[in-house]
């Protein structure tokens, strides 16, 4: 028999994958989360309620406040992204990436496309300058993890600033909003009824077929609904669009699990209680902004 002494000293190695983000504390009765979804349901939805008076309230008081929320929306997606990074010793220059992120929204907002790839290439040449003022080793990693951090969320993010600096921006980004917000609800009510057929058990194992037409349901019934009744325009053409942004909206949580799998994390922070980092919350919404802002514009041209 072995030595306890030695077992203490050595003990016995962990399953693959185990850890802290796989294998969390025991939890009483009281503190364990009441969803299948893993989370604490009443703090997510407290969470969730007090992010949507945010978007409701800017963009009822004044939309262009809503421009400074996107803006600093992706300041902390690229601290948060920052952050995971490091667990890979990938350490990317936080001021441009940030400020970059933050320019390329207000350029966007206030002169559209061109300032948005502008201000994107400005901001890759002033992560490499900075980062290579640090020297050499280790340069290339970081400076390409600064780049993908400036492309998401920032560039994608400016397509949402551009589809609200339109004359009916209002509508539209309600829309967007509404569209892609519809995918997660249905997602993850059809998945906690029904989900039976994980789709990606290797990214996100609670991530199921039924629970994606849960998605394409509820985004089809938001696009075509607000599209015909805010844009005026298609209700086939809308649903249309929600089921793109379904589409898109999953790919871009199954990225995001990829992203943080590779990495060894749970979530990209714990800055919002019940649901994680902000960027776990803003995934959907990056990935469906261009695909919005192209079909919105199809569906309903600007006059």
């Amino acid at each position: 028999m072995s030595d306890p002494a030695i077992r203490a000293e050595n003990p016995a190695p962990e399953p693959i994958g185990a850890g802290p983000s796989a294998y969390p504390p025991a939890m009483s009765a009281a503190t364990a989360p009441p969803s299948r979804a893993g989370r604490n349901l009443g703090q997510a939805i407290a969470v969730g309620v007090a992010l949507a008076a945010l978007v409701l309230g800017t963009l009822a008081i004044e939309k262009d406040w809503f421009g400074y929320v996107i803006a600093a929306a992706m300041a902390v997606g690229a601290w948060e992204m920052r952050q995971a990074l490091a667990h890979r010793d990938i350490h990317i220059p936080l001021v441009p990436v940030a400020l970059g992120s933050v320019l390329m929204i207000l350029g966007a907002q206030a002169q559209g496309a061109e300032s948005l790839v502008i201000a994107f290439g400005l901001t890759a040449l002033a992560i490499v300058a900075w980062r290579l003022l640090d020297g050499v080793q280790g340069a290339a990693a970081d400076c390409a993890g600064g780049i993908l951090v400036a492309l998401y969320p920032g560039f994608l993010g400016g397509f949402a600033a551009m589809m609200l600096a339109e004359t009916d921006g209002l509508a539209r980004t309600v829309v967007f909003i509404l569209t892609t917000v519809c995918s997660d609800i249905g997602g993850y009510a059809a998945g906690v009824r029904f989900g039976r057929h994980p789709m990606a058990p290797r990214l996100s194992p609670k991530k199921s077929w039924e629970g994606f037409a849960g998605s394409v349901g509820a985004c089809a019934i938001a696009g075509g609904a607000s599209v015909a009744l805010l844009l005026h325009g298609s209700w086939i053409g809308g649903a249309g669009l929600g089921v793109l942004v379904a589409c898109c909206a999953t790919v871009g949580d199954l990225m995001e699990s990829s992203i943080k799998r590779d990495l060894g994390i749970k979530d990209m922070s714990n800055l919002l209680p019940g649901h994680g980092g902000l960027m776990d919350r803003l995934d959907s919404l990056v990935m469906t902004a261009p695909v919005c802002w192209a079909l919105l514009l199809l569906l309903a041209p600007v006059s």
